[in-house]
């Protein structure tokens, strides 16, 4: 593909010659400039853009264009939103926002370990909180689905991180399609204690009833692929229980062992193609557990229509990309679908849902 082909030979290697953060800053204020220029973000959509009947799909009373979606850590504020819904994706997820305005991290916090197309991240959960983001996405039209992804504020004590997450969901939901309580994140001291069985049924339930009838919305939980897979399925067992919208696995690992150096240099989460292993094997294990009752995105080391295909024929209903994104540029959502499209052409498949753990059992 010539546009690909240019973006790499010509503007990729601009911004990586910037650090992560910087390039990322550079992109946002170049796209929101470039979209002052008359049918600029049109013509970048048509190229970005693939569209298939065979793609659209359902879940939980939303309708999706597509099953790919980019994940929450892209998209911190909601200010890319109107940008990133036009190129290419079928969802979005927003944050992750805390329910208090914070910076994250010290600088630098976001690393590429470009020869295994990775990224190592300690960002924090950088966010303009749950207020100003609330601000930022009411001034917007709402053009595909559109999910929240909460977390809870590095300076909020554990024991009150019920309330923390309610002050997010209850401020952002009547914005948003879908709700995602993070509970995964490496970055936050303790956070990851929230997935023990207990503290995990309690937070669960009880934002469930902080919620109440009232907001109506899937939510999902997203978790770490460091849990072993004991927890996983125990922890399987409540999301069932509670009768929550679905899983997302998985966020980042610390895991340096899927470095093929073994050697982290800088701390923090590693996402992108070490990570894709873990993630699929968690897919696997949450299908066969959830007998497809329950919907799994499926998220990490997406680089490729056939990584993706991988994910859903685990048992994926939706997937995500990041990290993929970064490395590949803005065609990857065209070439991921495009591949899909004729994948399921050749099989005589006529919709994703049909294709959904066909290989769990493989």
């Amino acid at each position: 593909m010539l546009r690909d082909q240019l973006y790499k030979k010509l503007i990729k290697p601009f911004f990586f010659r910037k650090d992560p953060e910087t390039a990322h800053y550079s992109m946002l204020k170049s796209l929101k400039t470039l979209s002052g220029v008359p049918f600029f973000i049109k013509l970048l959509s048509k190229s970005c853009t693939y569209k298939s009947e065979r793609l659209h799909t359902e879940l939980k009373g939303l309708h999706f264009s597509n099953p790919l979606g980019l994940a929450a850590g892209f998209d911190k504020t909601g200010e890319l939103y109107p940008y990133l819904s036009r190129l290419g994706f079928g969802f979005i997820e927003v944050g992750t926002i805390t329910g208090e305005k914070q910076d994250g991290n010290p600088l630098p916090r976001i690393f590429r370990y470009e020869e295994e197309f990775a990224l190592i991240n300690r960002m924090g959960f950088n966010n303009p909180g749950s207020e100003e983001a609330f601000h930022i996405l009411n001034t917007q039209k709402k053009v595909i689905p559109r999910g929240i992804n909460a977390g809870k504020t590095k300076v909020v004590a554990l024991e009150n991180a019920l309330e923390d997450y309610l002050k997010t969901f209850k401020r952002l939901i009547p914005l948003s399609d879908y709700a995602v309580i993070n509970i995964s994140s490496p970055n936050t001291p303790g956070l990851r204690n929230l997935q023990e069985k207990d503290s995990f049924y309690k937070l669960i339930q009880g934002i469930q009833k902080g919620l109440s009838e009232s907001f109506q919305i899937p939510i999902f939980v997203k978790f770490a692929p460091d849990l072993n897979d004991k927890d996983i399925e125990e922890l399987l067992e409540i999301v069932q229980s509670l009768n929550l919208g679905g899983v997302i696995l998985t966020n980042t690992t610390i895991n340096e062992k899927v470095l093929h150096t073994n050697r982290l240099i800088e701390s923090g989460g590693i996402s992108g193609k070490p990570l894709r292993q873990r993630s699929n094997e968690t897919i696997r294990l949450a299908y066969k557990k959830l007998q497809g009752k329950t919907p799994i995105i499926g998220v990490g080391g997406i680089f490729s229509g056939e990584d993706a295909l991988e994910k859903i024929q685990l048992g994926a209903n939706l997937i995500q990309i990041y990290t993929g994104y970064v490395y590949e540029g803005p065609f990857l959502p065209y070439k991921i679908l495009s591949y899909l499209d004729s994948f399921m052409m050749k099989q005589g498949v006529r919709s994703i849902e049909e294709l959904v753990g066909t290989a769990s059992n493989l």
